[in-house]
Formats: structure tokens, sequence, C-alpha cells
């Protein structure tokens, strides 16, 4: 097997993390021809001045010079503020809560950085994600990885069968505890690397104070759902449904916290409720202009399936109906802080059916009929 794959030249997109390292490490070692690529997504320093992105490059050398494979860096700065950073700004002006993660592998990933190693003679691109590959009768299917705690279909529901037909995940089948071994056992450096946490362009930096130097905050009033004014938000864009923490109102009414419920983005206003299980918080149902899906088409009038409306959230049911101008998806049971600007991603069984982002949310049983 490793004799008939010698020939076959794959480009691991290396990020100086274990997963990624193990990645390239397994292709390796069966045999591959494996070249690391190091793309550089975001050209900033962080609070301290330290430019992270220059650790995690150092990272890389060493895990490619001690697995014996040639290493590349590449800047996808423009294509990534492009095509991602100026997403997640106008989201966040319309008053939406963006996911830039399945924007960055839907644009930089499996676009940009795809392009680039086909161009360079790739036969196919692989990364450290923790999904799965099936090729069946000329279609490619994607499924949840092994490890369901770090599953990332979520993040990857808007590929299709071009993508998926040059693209590998080689840790797919194994779980986390397993890649930090396999990576202690060769020797790399990153196997005991803290994971990435958060939005990959701001880091560990404070979201309010990233966030004020491109969208300037308009501060304004916070009102429970009797119009009753509370207090004073510091700017829609930094408070999301579902949010407790940072509202700055404790002490009021019954002594329970109280949610970000509602925004009105036309007159500036923050809605909350108290209670954590206030019925403001719950939606029955929400409607996608669009879904990615990955078989290339889902023909139906109706389907019945499962869905995640956020990152690690279990699976609901839910039916899907086709409408002339998107998808109507009604729950079975009511959903907590379903948050337009996030994505809809939907599954059957272990099969990632792809997603949208979420239009509207409907909290009216009466808007669903």
């Amino acid at each position: 097997m490793a004799y008939e794959n010698r020939n076959v030249k794959v480009v691991v997109g290396m990020s100086g993390g274990v997963d990624s390292s193990v990645s390239a490490l397994l292709l390796k070692e069966h045999g591959y021809d494996v070249i690391g690529i190091f793309m550089k997504n975001w050209d900033e320093e962080d609070d301290s001045g330290y430019c992270t992105a220059a650790e995690d490059y150092e990272d890389v050398v060493r895990v490619c010079d001690t697995i014996g494979i040639p290493y590349y860096s590449i800047n996808f700065t423009k294509e990534y503020w492009d095509r991602v950073f100026q997403y997640f700004l106008n989201e966040y002006k319309s008053g939406r809560t963006p996911n830039p993660d399945v924007m960055c592998n839907k644009e930089i990933k499996f676009k940009a950085f795809l392009e680039f190693s086909m161009k360079i003679g790739a036969d196919y691109i692989a990364t450290g994600h923790y999904a799965r590959i099936e090729h069946t009768d000329g279609h490619y299917r994607m499924l949840k990885g092994v490890d369901k705690n770090k599953d990332q279909t979520y993040f990857l529901c808007e590929l299709g069968q071009k993508q998926l037909s040059k693209t590998m995940f080689p840790i797919g089948h194994l779980d986390k505890l397993e890649v930090r071994e396999i990576a202690r056992k060769a020797g790399l450096k990153t196997a005991d690397k803290k994971d990435s946490t958060g939005i990959c362009f701001i880091g560990e930096r404070k979201f309010k104070e990233f966030l004020n130097q491109f969208l300037p905050a308009k501060p304004g009033e916070i009102r429970d759902l009797s119009g009753r004014v509370l207090g004073r938000h510091d700017g829609l864009m930094f408070y999301t449904l579902g949010q407790r923490r940072g509202i700055g109102i404790g002490g009021v009414g019954t002594g329970e916290p109280w949610f970000v419920v509602d925004k009105d983005v036309e007159n500036n206003v923050l809605y909350v409720a108290q209670g954590e299980k206030n019925p403001a918080l719950y939606s029955y149902g929400l409607f996608t202009k669009e879904v990615n899906w990955i078989d290339g088409g889902m023909d139906f009038d109706e389907l019945k399936c499962k869905a995640k409306f956020r990152y690690r959230q279990p699976d609901q049911d839910v039916m899907v109906f086709k409408k002339d101008n998107g998808y109507l998806v009604v729950f079975d049971k009511p959903q907590r802080a379903v948050t337009p600007g996030q994505f809809v991603v939907f599954y059957d069984g272990e099969y990632c059916l792809g997603g949208g982002v979420i239009e509207t949310v409907y909290k009216d049983k009466k808007a669903l009929i």
C-alpha cells in the first residue's frame, strides 16, 4: 500500500497544532508524497505585540523536520480579509451573529488553499479536521468524526462534491487522546500543545476591544419585553441571543438571571427576559434562504432529519419543508437561543447533509402554519 501511494502528492494544511501535525505524520507513514503548508490568514499582533502566527509557524517547521517532509508558508491575508472578515463585519453591522469559522473553511481552506495546492501538482489536500469521507457510487459523503466531542462537520457544512473529491481527513477515525498519544510516540513538539479556541483572528484578545477597532459601538437602551427601560447596552454587536453574562443589570426584578432574547436594530434596543426557562428564549422553527447540500442537491418537498443550530449541540429532530424562496425548518421540540447569522446543519445519522445560514427565527407557532 505504501509503495502504491508514493506517487500520490498530498498537501497538508498545517496550523501548528497537534491535529494537523498527526495528519501529516500518518500520511507520511502510509507512503504518500507529503508537503506541509502553513497558511497565514491574519496579519496582526496580539495585545502584547507578539505575532502568534510566528510561533505557530515555528512549530510547523519543527514538526515537518521531525517527520521528514518539506514545508512552506503561504500568505492568504488578502483573501481572508476580502472573503471572511468583511462578511464577519457586515453580519455584525446587520445585528446578526456570524460564524466566520464556517466561512474560513469554505473560502480559504477548501477554496484558496485547495486551488493553490492543485496548481502546484497536488492530488489531494488534507487537514486535521475531525470528520470522515465516504466514496460510494461516484458520490462523496461526509460523516461525523469518530470522536463525537471533537466532531467538526458543523464547520464543514459548506463543502461539496468538488472539495470532498480532493480532500483527506487522516484523523477522522481517531479520538483526541489517540491523536495526542501518536504525536508523543513520534516525538512531535505539538503533542501537548493547547487547542486553539475562539475566533481565529481574535485569539485570546478581548472581543469588545477587537471589534471596536473596526465597528464603532453605538450604545442604547436595554428593555424588558414590556418595554420598561432597565439599563444601557454597549452596542448591539456585543450581544448574542441567549447571552447571560455581561448584560449589567443584575439585582433587578425577581433575582433570577437576565438573558438576551431579541435585538431591535432599527431602534438600537436590546431586549432581555428573566429566568432560565423564559419562553422568550425559545423558538419553534427557522428559515434559511439557501442550503448547501453536500451531495449536490436534495430533491424533496418534506424531509425528516436531525439538525444542529450551534457547534457541539446534540442532534435535534426537525422537519424541513422546501419553499419557493428557501427552506422552512420546524423543530420537534422548542429550541433555546437559536441565533440568526449562525448555521443550521442537517444530519442523517452519521452523515452530514449540509447546512445554511439562519435568516429568521420563529418564536410564534402560528408563523409556521
